[in-house]
């Protein structure tokens, strides 16, 4: 008893404190040693975030300095006068000339820095004629040609200067105007926008049966003037999205497909029903019956995630000399897209949108005005060199 009376006398300080934090302060003794734990810890979670830290810009320093090393080459594809081929084969030219997926070593991610390729694939109106291009890392050059070839024997491949570079940085006084923006889905990746099996390309029809839904474009590209530029942009790189299964820190992630599955499933879920089984109690028989307009988005959404995926950036621009800058040509560009869209599955919408001049017109040097030529300007850069890249 003495022993112990003596050793509550050593720490009365504590208790002293521990009381009056409980009573006055009205600091939970639980929260206060919880406090004190996390000093003891402190020393701990700092070096574990920095760490963290370090790790996240070592890792942007190589890739940066591996993207850097990266030397980047136009294609110009002349297509042949009468492509007999099914859409088929430009898919088949996707998957094994653009799909450059595969597992990395430790030393090739974490030392070198190196990441997937990616590419543009771009359509190009200068002065109202019509070029097809693809950008490609040079190093890959020779399996794009080859992949082409392979599919359009008749096809013209050869090695340009990039058309960009003929447009001067855009300023108040520059003699060109540009409008730009991008597109991202409506839905969920998920749900997919028509493709050419919606349009029965895949059926090879009569001449007289076809749809060509690249013939809009075309056709609008091909209707500009001199003086006038429409770029269509198109950037691919093998998906590597991932999406967690739960909401949290830390869990589990999955890839587009899964979550393709998933979303159709949840899609499904208010239709599903079980039913007892009469001849085996206990059990349940699993019925669905999902309204008419579901089963095509259901096929199309399985028809996606049975392909190699890619992850997509859209990019169009209208470029022109300041004097015949058309507002109809800018707003006919950005409606483009409009043949793919879903209504039942997916559809691309604009984003991102700017005008050099967008309010020049109204302010003459503004804060506005400058934000503006400063986007411009910055899609021509991205155009110029990370056109080609995400």
């Amino acid at each position: 008893m003495d022993s112990f009376i003596k050793e509550v006398k050593q720490f009365w300080p504590l208790l002293i404190l521990l009381i009056l934090g409980y009573f006055v302060l009205k600091v939970d003794i639980v929260a206060f040693w919880v406090y004190k734990i996390f000093l003891g810890l402190l020393p701990v979670l700092g070096t574990a975030v920095l760490a963290y830290t370090a790790h996240a810009f070592w890792l942007h320093y190589v890739e940066a300095n591996f993207i850097s090393g990266i030397e980047w080459v136009l294609l110009e594809i002349v297509p042949p006068r009468d492509v007999l081929r099914s859409p088929k084969a430009m898919e088949l030219f996707f998957t094994s000339a653009l799909y450059h997926f595969s597992y990395k070593s430790g030393i090739e991610s974490y030392w070198q820095g190196a990441v997937w390729f990616w590419f543009s694939l771009e359509i190009v109106s200068i002065d109202g004629q019509v070029h097809f291009y693809i950008r490609t890392p040079s190093r890959v050059k020779g399996l794009v040609e080859t992949q082409m070839y392979a599919q359009y024997p008749q096809a013209q491949v050869k090695e340009v200067e990039d058309y960009t570079l003929a447009v001067d940085k855009i300023t108040l006084d520059s003699k060109y105007n540009l409008w730009g923006c991008e597109f991202k889905f409506t839905k969920p990746d998920a749900y997919p926008i028509k493709t050419y099996i919606d349009f029965g390309l895949d059926k090879d029809p009569k001449e007289e049966f076809k749809v060509d839904p690249i013939s809009p474009v075309i056709e609008l590209f091909g209707s500009i003037g001199k003086g006038e530029q429409m770029w269509m942009q198109i950037v691919v790189t093998p998906s590597k999205k991932k999406f967690p299964e739960h909401a949290g820190l830390f869990t589990k992630t999955h890839d587009w497909v899964k979550e393709s599955e998933l979303m159709v499933r949840k899609a499904l879920a208010e239709f599903t029903r079980f039913n007892p089984n009469p001849v085996k109690p206990g059990t349940f028989s699993k019925e669905i019956r999902a309204p008419a307009f579901m089963d095509e988005m259901i096929k199309s959404a399985a028809r996606k995630f049975l392909k190699v995926g890619f992850d997509t950036g859209i990019r169009i621009c209208y470029v022109a000399k300041r004097e015949l800058f058309n507002m109809s040509n800018r707003r006919n560009i950005r409606l483009i897209f409009r043949q793919y869209a879903a209504p039942y599955s997916n559809e691309l919408s604009r984003i991102n949108s700017t005008q050099a001049d967008a309010f020049a017109s109204i302010f003459s040097s503004t804060h506005a005005t400058q934000d503006s030529l400063s986007l411009a300007n910055f899609t021509i850069y991205l155009s110029q060199f990370y056109a080609s890249s995400h």
